[in-house]
């Protein structure tokens, strides 16, 4: 039975028992896995997941299942909850990214002309309205009476 979260993938990590005199000995963390059901509301279906509490309390707080899965990226998903976001996404309409290349928006030139267009306007206004460096004020010597 593999000790991972089924959505985040989450999993065993290693490490120390360091005693009072400093003897170290190997162990491992455990992550809080819960097995709970989640149910879709796109879907209509109640999945059976092994989750950490983490992971829980995220979908909690996005406000369920098909909030978080649609808000985090398919990187920090496992293989199940791609799966799940994808059919999710499918009984919407809409499309699922499998990187972050395909959802960069590519501007058209027409565009970018215009937005530099933009910027060489507004350069001359901004340089008019730089602040004048003022003088240093001069230093009053110090009388050195005895």
């Amino acid at each position: 039975m593999a000790r991972k979260c089924n959505i985040s993938g989450t999993g065993v990590q290693a490490g120390n028992n360091v005693s009072h005199a400093n003897n170290r000995t190997r162990r491992r963390f455990l992550p809080n896995l819960q097995v709970v059901s989640l149910m879709s509301d796109v879907l209509g279906k109640i999945f059976k997941l092994k989750v950490c509490t983490k992971t829980l309390r995220s979908i909690e707080h996005n406000g369920g299942l098909d909030a978080y899965l649609e808000t985090t990226s398919n990187s920090k998903l496992t293989d199940e909850a791609k799966k799940i976001k994808k059919a999710i996404a499918k009984k919407k309409g809409k499309t699922v990214s499998a990187t972050k290349k395909e959802t960069k928006v590519v501007k058209a030139p027409k565009a970018r002309a215009e937005k530099k267009a933009k910027k060489l306007e507004s350069a001359p206004k901004a340089q008019a309205k730089a602040p004048v460096a003022k003088k240093a004020a001069p230093k009053k010597a110090a009388k050195t009476e005895k």
